[in-house]
């Protein structure tokens, strides 16, 4: 949604590439710490995330909550 590679997602998150690649293809869950900089990274970004509500859960664009750096 953002266009970011995966090497931007990674320094905005302040994780490896290899953390994003894995986690990309499913090959493994990356540790709490991880998901919890990537989260904030896409929510500073602008991204929602929407929790399951009987809807099912989704994505959406909000406002980028961030400090204009992505």
């Amino acid at each position: 949604m953002l266009g970011w590679s995966q090497d931007e997602l990674a320094s905005a998150a302040a994780v490896s590439r290899a953390t994003v690649v894995d986690f990309e293809r499913g090959a493994r869950i990356p540790h709490r710490n991880s998901l919890i900089s990537i989260r904030r990274a896409l929510e500073a970004a602008g991204i929602v995330l929407i929790a399951e509500n009987g809807g099912g859960a989704g994505v959406r664009f909000g406002k980028p909550s961030g400090d204009g750096e992505n």
